[in-house]
């Protein structure tokens, strides 16, 4: 069984394919990538995920537990080491459940 990709056009013109009901744009998403900062080092679902709480800081970040963490859309179970090592770069860590 093959997954049959579908042409989508986003609002801003871009042609990409998916053969999931994702519609994100991915020429799109490599553009809004960050340069800097803890957003630039993780997933683009990842980080819509985060963005969609209004998580755009460390410190944000850290007034959330793992458990909490996870429940969101586009968090899986590998960006939580991630996470953690980030949060711990800067002395910072998950809020304890």
């Amino acid at each position: 069984m093959t997954n049959q990709k579908h042409q989508l056009i986003c609002e801003k013109g871009h042609i990409f394919y998916k053969s999931s009901t994702c519609k994100t744009c991915p020429i799109c998403a490599q553009q809004d990538k960050p340069q800097n900062g803890f957003l630039s080092q993780i997933s683009s679902p990842a980080r819509r995920a985060l963005l969609s709480q209004g998580i755009d800081t460390l410190e944000s970040l850290s007034n959330f537990s793992e458990k909490e963490i996870l429940q969101f859309h586009g968090i899986g179970k590998t960006s939580i080491p991630m996470l953690k090592n980030i949060l711990k770069a800067s002395n910072l860590d998950f809020k304890k459940s």
